[in-house]
């Protein structure tokens, strides 16, 4: 690996768009000083962050590392670090982060880091790889390829470890996540990579129709005979029953199902875990609405209702109990008619909730790309 001169290495992190960019900008700003108090012989870092679709997850990593290659070849960096929020896959098994020691190389896959302390984690795998490649260890004449474990990047809890690496391959270090912990860890950070919080401002018309269909439904005498016959179990199964209609009407509706391109087991197993991570995403979404559903019908039905009415109505008292299970019931009832409006929204205010979509950009940037 050339280090560039006056001893300052130039680091650039190679970042798709999106998270990736956003978790490597805020990285960039503390990793030049921890990289130097880090780095033996008082080596300065300057790091760089450049934001580009570089990676399709249908791609295997030779290939992208092939392809960080020519863009490293390109500039004038000495270390190349990618980031990516797609899944990778090598050889049946998911990858965490490849290195090649000799060209001064790293692709890290986020997902496999975890859906949480995302950040910090990801900033310990930079910094571990970028040490490891700022100072390989020979392993013979000419040969500065290293297969000497990172540090702090792999703790004994983590179901991250090193794996082999095939002959002929450009990476000589590989890390990969195995198991089901480490299939829950990668599914972890697929939902965190989509950030599911963003899924509930894009459903501006569907909440508009549930708080409608809401505000109708309190007021209505049948609505409260309903939900005051009602035991808590129908309760729970109409609560399910809703908010799984709106998960389902909503990735059919945007095309959010991910089917196999090929018949491969392989190929299969990728579309069970993006399926997995889409329905996980968009019932996070329903999740935080339907709540936000039913604080907002409680407020309505403690504003609006008269009790001596309803006692008329239905032959009960309306209590703490009476508004707690109207509100209940009608934020269910909300949700159906969320799910009928969630037909007018477009594409864009949900496709960022499947990999299958970002990856299909990526994919369609990346041919833009190459036919310029």
């Amino acid at each position: 690996m050339r280090v560039s001169s006056q001893g300052v290495t130039v680091v650039a992190l190679l970042a798709d768009p999106d998270a990736p960019t956003e978790i490597a900008q805020r990285m960039a700003r503390v990793l030049p000083a921890r990289l130097a108090e880090k780095s033996d012989k008082g080596r300065r870092f300057d790091v760089r962050v450049v934001s580009e679709p570089f990676t399709a997850g249908t791609e295997d990593p030779p290939t992208l590392m092939r392809r960080i290659l020519e863009r490293k070849g390109a500039e004038n960096w000495d270390i190349v670090v990618a980031l990516t929020d797609l899944p990778l896959h090598s050889h049946g098994r998911k990858l965490v982060v490849d290195l090649d020691h000799e060209h001064g190389l790293a692709l890290l896959s986020l997902p496999p880091l975890g859906g949480l302390r995302l950040q910090t984690r990801t900033r310990q795998a930079v910094e571990e790889a970028v040490l490891s490649l700022a100072n390989p260890r020979a392993t013979g004449a000419g040969d500065s390829r290293s297969g000497q474990p990172l540090g702090r990047f792999v703790s004994p809890l983590a179901p991250i470890h090193q794996a082999h690496v095939a002959e002929g391959e450009t990476a000589d270090l590989r890390y990969v996540v195995s198991g089901p912990r480490g299939y829950l860890r990668m599914l972890g950070g697929m939902v965190r990579a989509n950030r599911p919080w963003r899924l509930v401002p894009g459903l501006s018309k569907a909440l508009a129709a549930a708080l409608a269909t809401g505000a109708i439904a309190t007021v209505n005498s049948t609505v409260w005979s309903l939900a005051g016959s009602l035991s808590v179990p129908r309760l729970v199964i109409a609560m399910v029953g809703s908010v799984a209609l709106m998960i389902g009407w909503l990735i059919v509706d945007a095309s959010l199902w991910h089917r196999p391109t090929e018949a491969s087991p392989e190929e299969r197993k990728r579309a069970a875990l993006y399926n997995a991570s889409t329905v996980v995403t968009v019932g996070i979404g329903v999740l935080v609405c339907y709540a936000g559903l039913l604080v907002i019908n409680l407020l309505w039905a403690l504003f609006i209702l008269n009790d001596r009415v309803f006692a008329s109505m239905t032959r009960t008292p309306l209590d703490a109990t009476g508004y707690w299970t109207l509100s209940w019931f009608v934020a269910s009832v909300a949700t159906v008619g969320g799910a009928l409006g969630s037909g007018l929204e477009s594409d864009e205010a949900i496709r960022a909730a499947a990999f299958s979509k970002r990856e299909q950009e990526r994919r369609d940037a990346l041919e833009d790309d190459e036919g310029e």
